[in-house]
């Protein structure tokens, strides 16, 4: 890494609270209640969908899986399932997420160097909610907060570059400047398209996935993967003693 770098750009489900498990529960639910009302015979378990779908939006997802099965979802009927998700995630969340040490002690450590900046597929609401229930929300203000689904004039999804660029424009990074981590491929394409390199970040990845995800990180352009946030603070040269 550089000596120009400035800022983290760090997604946010599966990379700052393990949320993804637990959103997919509740996604699951509105997917296929969206799909029987579609008059589609598919139904998706949470593992399944999730593998599916990490690192984009329901959005794109709901647009996909209509498309794919030949049904027609109106534009009217797609913002209400949008909304159904992201009320039930949200909800959802709200209630199974609490910190994490192991995030917050070396994200402290990190911002005592470099501005953090959240970089999500997941509406503001939703982050707003995950925020608050993971004590992260003093080191990610409202202002540093970007996401693909409302941050923007028309919602796109990662591995789309929109996010990205909209977030250092906002922040005035570019290049080297900015640092993306990401848990996804979706999302350090996403990244790496938007002009800022990527560090993949395994923390809440499950063991048995570790090894399948860090080289699609890899291929996805990632330029290093760590397995924690600790590593990361090892992998800039940032002293945990810094935090005391």
């Amino acid at each position: 890494m550089t000596s120009d770098l400035e800022v983290l750009l760090c997604d946010a489900d599966g990379n700052l609270f393990p949320s993804e498990e637990p959103a997919y529960e509740a996604s699951a639910e509105v997917t296929n209640r969206m799909l029987a009302e579609l008059g589609v015979a598919r139904r998706f378990e949470p593992r399944e969908l999730r593998r599916q779908g990490v690192g984009r939006s329901f959005r794109s997802m709901a647009m996909e899986l209509a498309e794919s099965h030949g049904a027609r979802l109106a534009p009217e009927d797609l913002e209400r399932y949008v909304a159904l998700e992201r009320e039930e995630v949200t909800a959802h969340l709200a209630r199974v997420l609490t910190p994490d040490r192991d995030v917050l002690e070396p994200l402290t450590t990190l911002a005592r160097r470099f501005r953090l900046a959240a970089v999500s597929s997941s509406a503001t609401s939703r982050l707003a909610v995950c925020f608050e229930a993971t004590g992260l929300a003093p080191l990610f203000g409202p202002a540093l907060r970007f996401s693909a689904e409302d941050s923007l004039p028309v919602p796109a999804s990662k591995p789309d570059p929109a996010v990205y660029i909209h977030a250092g424009r906002a922040l005035g990074a570019s290049g080297r400047e900015a640092l993306a981590i990401e848990d996804a491929p979706a999302g350090v394409q996403s990244a790496v398209g938007a002009g800022f390199p990527a560090v993949g970040n395994l923390i809440f990845v499950a063991p048995a996935e570790r090894e399948q995800r860090a080289a699609a990180l890899r291929e996805a352009g990632a330029a290093a993967v760590v397995a924690s946030w600790w590593e990361l603070v090892e992998l800039l040269g940032v002293a945990p003693a810094a935090a005391a």
